[in-house]
């Protein structure tokens, strides 16, 4: 499927950070970072106006509201988290208006459509390929690669995000923000 009036759907640029990516476990610092935006050409210009920025930890108990079948905080958890949000954010908020998740991660992109088959992380795999199929229900709905850490602009942000939130700080505001600015 290919979406062909970009000027009027929504990207949803999505990034996922771990502080100690290395020996994770339940505790460990993950977070994801989310920018929602209409009208984004997605060359990373950073072309587009921006209807939302959302940030959150990783949720690895089973006992909160907000819990979508992570095990542990990682990288891997981080940016399965991200994309599931996008697709949250997308049925709350979306209505049918067509859209794209824009990610640096395959692993994520991949499982959410199903072209990969989980071989960790299936609580939440299984979590995010069921917000896939409800999204795809109801919208145009594409997810595209973008490369990490290469200037752009919207990704970086995300990128921003998830690492302040892991960090617990607050993020520099957009007006004050440039590209690669973590």
């Amino acid at each position: 499927m290919r979406i062909l009036n970009r000027a009027e759907m929504i990207s949803l640029y999505v990034d996922g950070s771990c502080l100690e990516n290395q020996n994770v476990s339940k505790d460990t610092p993950a977070a994801w970072g989310l920018v929602v935006v209409k009208g984004d050409n997605g060359l990373g210009k950073g072309t587009g106006e921006i209807i939302e920025e959302i940030s959150g930890v990783v949720v690895t108990s089973s006992e909160s509201d907000n819990y979508l079948g992570a095990e542990i905080g990682s990288n891997n958890t981080a940016e399965l988290s991200g994309f599931a949000e996008a697709l949250r954010w997308l049925l709350v908020n979306g209505d049918e208006t067509p859209a794209v998740i824009r990610t640096d991660s395959l692993y994520a992109g991949n499982l959410a459509t199903g072209k990969w088959k989980a071989k960790a992380n299936t609580k939440l795999v299984e979590t995010l390929q069921t917000l896939w199929r409800e999204v795809i229900s109801i919208c145009d709905l594409e997810w595209e690669h973008v490369k990490a850490h290469r200037g752009h602009r919207w990704n970086e942000r995300a990128d921003h995000l998830a690492l302040r939130c892991a960090q617990g700080i607050a993020p520099i505001p957009l007006s004050f923000w440039k590209p690669g600015q973590r």
